[in-house]
């Protein structure tokens, strides 16, 4: 793919409202619970800014009387002049250094509260799940909030610092440039023209056409920085995947598959720096050529004045510096053009992510037809209400489904798997789109058990604990569990740390869900395939597990196996018609018995066991 094909491939409409929309996102830190400890931070970062803008303004005056010392070669003021820098230079770095560490705290502090913002919106009520779904700018997440927020909240602190800096520099510049310019009367070629301040028009002309130019060169850089950032974030998503999933791919032998997919990644990153690497090139090429001319153009302007007589050495010099000052000041969108196109990009992306994630938490209005209404309701069962089920792009999965489950039913679902598991997730709240009711129990304490458990990196005791606090469980009560599904090999490890869901097995880790769930002792529980790793013998143990310890409770189980009938006396079956809908048929059945007993030992007993230190010896 060529460069002018990534770049149109990827480009996006300008967001005219960037910056008001980053504003309000971001702004409320200076009004959240540590407002006034920002506000303080702000207040002092102005203030040695301000303290920092005294630094050339001495500089300036001193140079006037440093080169008029040298002119009439005084020793006595040299070494006065040289005393005052010594002076200056402390006072320089003493301000320098303290409006550092204002700044970065105030910048971690921003950082901080806007990460913890954002992340916190992602990581709420399904959010980071159902914004995957949804058409839109917001893949990667995690480098969004992690890279583009620093990048958003550190660049916007240092671009605000150098605009502010330079407009106190140009008010300042401009009161000395224009006192320094001499009478308003110029004669050239016998042409008399009177023009106050006439170096200042100068300054402001110069750095206009500059700043122009250099405006105009620099608009494609926007679009390059936004298309790498893209791909780099694209290369980075692979190199995690692969990582994550690197013992399946190794048992397949599969690193050539994913050397050739990284190396098309890569391609991409190359191609957007190297039309990062074009646009600068042009920018570059530019202010090199208009550096040094702005090194030059101060000297040649008062030259005249000072060979005709009007000035000394140190007011040419004082004259040129304050010349170079001001324009340097006004020259701030050029020096900048490349970190605001990088920011405005980070910013971009970031928005795009909020965006995304506003959408999907959105509250779902009563009577809205366009989403599923999720509600507690007042009687013990669970409804389904005229309940349809789209995929987010509006194709239809399931069409007008109404059922009543009832406290203590254990029922199976079968069928079209895809409709199923959203059947499941429209419970959760994790799955908005369609149309219909559903009314959950009023007392319902639900634990979804899906395929693969997550198991976070820590200890086993941890992971089998999760969502609780790793010390929420006594201990006899953890290895009652890990015992009861089979799993007490397992119990001296119980402290170790480990990335457990790469360490076990997919069956181990169906079993381990299945301790979870025994900790946990929810009165609804919805299982997703659960048992699929596991050989019939394990299947129904687990299965009968959950009648012995949780007699009560009822079950809804997504599973294809023949044997999961045995323990259900109600079968939900999913259909696919011609049409593509799903078709349920809700029948009633007879469990068979299964097995008299299982190699499994039910919870209770090794409950029982364990608090006689039986476990412990």
């Amino acid at each position: 793919m060529g460069e002018m094909e990534i770049s149109s491939s990827v480009r996006k409409p300008v967001k005219k409202n960037w910056l008001f929309n980053f504003l309000r996102l971001a702004g409320p830190y200076w009004s959240a619970d540590e407002r006034w400890h920002a506000r303080g931070l702000t207040a002092a970062l102005v203030a040695l800014t301000v303290a920092q803008v005294a630094s050339p303004v001495l500089l300036n005056v001193w140079s006037e009387y440093l080169f008029d010392a040298l002119e009439q070669r005084s020793m006595r003021r040299f070494l006065l002049m040289v005393g005052a820098l010594a002076v200056i230079i402390v006072a320089s770095m003493a301000v320098n250094s303290a409006h550092l560490l204002v700044k970065r705290r105030l910048q971690l502090g921003w950082r901080t509260w806007l990460t913890h913002r954002i992340s916190g919106h992602w990581m709420t009520e399904g959010h980071h799940y159902q914004v995957t779904h949804l058409p839109g700018e917001h893949d990667n997440p995690d480098g969004r909030i992690a890279e583009d927020a620093r990048i958003g909240t550190e660049y916007a602190l240092d671009l605000a610092h150098s605009l502010v800096y330079c407009l106190l520099l140009l008010v300042s510049f401009t009161k000395i440039l224009w006192f320094l310019s001499g009478p308003p009367l110029i004669a050239i070629d016998g042409v008399h023209l009177f023009i106050p301040g006439h170096l200042v028009w100068a300054a402001l002309i110069y750095a206009a056409l500059g700043t122009s130019v250099a405006v105009w060169l620099g608009r494609p850089l926007v679009r390059a920085v936004n298309t790498r950032q893209t791909f780099e974030a694209n290369f980075r998503f692979g190199l995690v995947h692969a990582r994550e999933n690197s013992e399946a791919i190794a048992l397949i032998r599969g690193e050539e598959r994913e050397r050739r997919h990284l190396s098309r990644l890569f391609v991409d990153v190359a191609a957007g720096f190297r039309l990062q690497t074009k646009a600068l090139a042009k920018l570059t090429m530019f202010t090199s050529g208009y550096s040094v001319l702005s090194a030059a153009v101060p000297i040649l302007l008062v030259a005249p004045r000072y060979i005709s007589g009007s000035i000394t050495l140190g007011g040419l010099m004082q004259t040129a510096q304050a010349f170079t000052q001001m324009e340097q000041a006004l020259s701030w969108p050029i020096d900048n053009l490349a970190r605001v196109a990088e920011w405005r990009a980070s910013v971009e992306r970031v928005l795009s992510l909020h965006d995304g994630l506003e959408r999907v938490a959105v509250p779902v209005a009563d009577g809205d037809s366009e989403h599923i209404m999720v509600t507690k309701g007042e009687r013990p069962t669970l409804n389904f209400e005229r309940l349809a089920i789209h995929n987010p792009d509006g194709h239809r999965v399931i069409c007008d489904f109404s059922a009543e489950i009832g406290v203590g039913e254990h029922v199976l679902i079968s069928g079209d798997p895809g409709a199923a598991i959203k059947l499941f997730k429209v419970v959760a709240e994790l799955w908005p789109w369609g149309h219909g009711q559903v009314e959950l129990p009023d007392s319902a304490n639900i634990f979804f058990m899906p395929e693969h458990p997550y198991l976070p990196a820590g200890t086993l005791r941890a992971s089998v604990s999760y969502p609780a606090s790793h010390n929420h469980f006594e201990d006899e009560t953890i290895i009652a569990a890990l015992t009861a599904v089979e799993l007490d090999y397992m119990v001296p490890h119980i402290e170790e740390m480990n990335a457990w869901g790469k360490v076990l097995t997919t069956a181990e880790q169906q079993r381990l869900g299945f301790a979870r769930l025994l900790l946990h002792k929810p009165n609804w529980i919805f299982i997703q395939e659960a048992t699929d790793a596991l050989d019939t013998e394990g299947e129904e143990a687990m299965m009968r597990l959950v009648q012995s310890d949780l007699p009560d409770a009822t079950v809804l189980t997504v599973g294809y196996h023949s044997g999961l009938e045995a323990f259900h006396q109600r079968k939900l079956v999913l259909l696919r018609e011609a049409d593509g809908l799903i078709l349920i048929t809700d029948r009633r059945q007879t469990p068979r018995p299964g097995p008299r007993r299982t190699p499994a030992r039910y919870y209770s007993q090794m409950v029982n066991l364990a608090r006689k230190d039986d476990l412990f010896e």
